[in-house]
């Protein structure tokens, strides 16, 4: 698994109303709960006495998914394209580092029982269970063995929407397991990607811990945000790197742009549309940021030499020339993982920071960058 995605890992309405329904299971009335996020949009949940409901895409007929998670005794009709299974959750397969750090934050570690190219997590609890045989290999790379999963029985699996993996997930689907796409990457804000460890506590019954946690988090970057409203100057950031003959970089809608916005720094492809990333010519990216005083995230590069020798034309940028580039590598797993892969989306404050404090270093005094380094020479 390699990651070329950009990662540095809206302030929404939060609103809650209440409706009578029809419990499934009896003649009595029952309170029902929507919850809509504040950041996110890949999911909502609706809470009742019987069941929690999870629904993923909720914007998109074409792409809603519902699940339902009843309790032990509850009895719930099935509808079509409805999947139906008990809470808690108890035995999990998650297939993204991602998901990692927010099992441990519920305290659900011991859930895991699968995972594929399980040498890239980099958790310290979850490399002793790895160690201790109680977390399965399932894969190398890009593929999955389905038959040594199904044979785990989990409860269910999280997956996520990318590349070539929706024909796995269809026949691990054919064995009667649940699969749920987890698609927090595709988040337009950082706080969106880390709001999502509402959607784990659906899943253990943890909402009220779930709920917590995110609070904290929200609390911590807002305070971080409106500590970088007080810069003196907006320096010029360039991001991203050449692949092939195209420059790919954060376009202005992604949850990277925001990462940048909210450091208060000026980003020149800030008012581009796109969630994703641009992918531009060479000519532009130069006109625009040749004269940037910082480059982060320049792809999967961790030394200048590396740049130069992959394309001299980096070495005519000035945040080359005054060894002003940083990347997130500075902290390693004990397998080599790159921890900010798997811990930033739940760490976009600590994320925030560390750019705030590389692009206005007279702010967050005594503050070091947890992730964000500069390169090697």
């Amino acid at each position: 698994m390699k990651y070329f995605i950009f990662l540095f890992i809206y302030i929404g309405i939060f609103s809650c109303k209440k409706e009578s329904i029809k419990a499934q299971n009896s003649k009595q009335v029952s309170k029902k709960s929507i919850k809509n996020t504040k950041y996110a949009n890949g999911f909502e949940l609706i809470f009742s006495k019987n069941y929690n409901k999870i629904i993923l895409n909720p914007s998109s007929e074409k792409e809603k998914h519902i699940y339902i998670l009843k309790s032990k005794d509850s009895s719930i009709k099935k509808e079509k394209n409805v999947i139906i299974f008990q809470q808690p959750i108890k035995r999990i397969v998650v297939t993204s580092t991602t998901h990692i750090p927010m099992l441990e934050l519920l305290g659900e570690t011991d859930a895991l029982i699968g995972f594929p190219n399980s040498k890239y997590i980099s958790s310290k609890k979850t490399r002793k269970r790895i160690a201790k045989g109680k977390v399965t290999e399932l894969g190398k790379e890009q593929s999955i063995n389905t038959e040594l999963l199904i044979n785990l029985k989990p409860d269910a699996v999280i997956g996520f929407s990318m590349g070539n993996n929706n024909k796995t997930f269809e026949n691990i689907k054919k064995a009667g397991i649940p699969v749920i796409i987890n698609n927090d990457w595709l988040e337009k804000s950082p706080l969106g990607r880390a709001e999502w460890i509402k959607f784990f506590g659906a899943l253990f019954n943890k909402s009220h811990k779930a709920d917590s946690i995110f609070n904290s988090i929200e609390k911590k970057y807002l305070q971080a945000k409106k500590i970088a409203l007080n810069a003196k100057n907006r320096p010029k950031v360039l991001s991203g790197v050449l692949y092939k003959d195209k420059w790919n970089l954060p376009a202005g809608k992604s949850y990277v742009a925001q990462f940048l916005k909210d450091a208060n720094v000026n980003y020149p492809w800030q008012n581009t549309t796109g969630t994703g990333s641009l992918s531009l010519a060479f000519e532009s990216v130069f006109n625009k940021g040749k004269d940037a005083q910082f480059w982060i995230a320049p792809g999967y590069y961790q030394s200048y030499s590396q740049l130069e020798k992959a394309n001299q034309h980096y070495k005519k940028f000035d945040a080359f020339k005054n060894k002003k580039i940083y990347n997130f590598t500075k902290k390693k797993g004990k397998t080599g993982g790159i921890l900010y892969y798997e811990l930033a989306p739940i760490q976009p404050d600590v994320v925030l920071k560390d750019i705030i404090k590389v692009t206005h270093p007279e702010l967050l005094k005594g503050y070091q960058p947890f992730y964000l380094e500069n390169l090697n020479y």
